[in-house]
């Protein structure tokens, strides 16, 4: 067993050195990259030449100049015009007292009919598993709708909402009659 053991070290030490000593894959690939590189040339398309910029001086030709006292003043002029014709179509509504069906959104609504009491007609409106009745004159919704006109099939409201300004205007909206039960899944 002795004389076995020597010769199966210096076969296995021979065997890694021959091992250390071939070539690898490695080697290859790096030369493949290097050419590569070599012969590879990147496409790079020109820039366009700037355009030239050429300042001009402002000549008013009659016109009124954007930085003068007065185009100012014709501004705020106009603004607080249009802040009052503002104020007068929200003032009214805010100093009177609110009715009970203001406090829901119109599309929380239903209207489920109508009739005519004492000669007006009157609509029934659905809103939370309760039933009201409205005529002309009262108000839905959360944005000042007033009831202006009642048909069989439709309630006509005149909204006033704040467009993208900021300024209040008046919209007008229906809410139409809901026939029929709905069928819930």
């Amino acid at each position: 067993m002795r004389r076995h053991c020597p010769r199966l070290l210096a076969t296995l030490m021979g065997a890694l050195i021959l091992s250390g000593c071939g070539g690898s894959d490695e080697d290859e690939l790096r030369q493949w990259m290097s050419d590569l590189r070599a012969t590879t040339k990147p496409r790079v398309t020109p820039l366009t030449e700037p355009k030239q910029f050429h300042p001009q001086d402002y000549t008013g030709d009659g016109k009124t100049d954007p930085f003068s006292p007065m185009k100012l003043t014709q501004a705020l002029r106009r603004e607080s015009s249009e802040s009052v014709a503002n104020a007068s179509l929200i003032a009214p509504e805010m100093s009177r007292r609110k009715e009970p069906l203001e406090a829901y959104p119109l599309d929380a609504m239903k209207m489920v009919g109508s009739l005519n009491k004492t000669g007006a007609p009157t609509a029934l409106v659905s809103v939370d598993k309760l039933l009201y009745q409205v005529r002309s004159g009262n108000y839905l919704g959360q944005n000042y709708g007033k009831i202006i006109g009642i048909s069989e099939t439709t309630i006509r409201l005149r909204e006033i909402v704040q467009d993208p300004t900021g300024d209040w205007v008046e919209r007008m909206t229906t809410l139409e009659l809901q026939e029929g039960n709905e069928v819930r899944k």
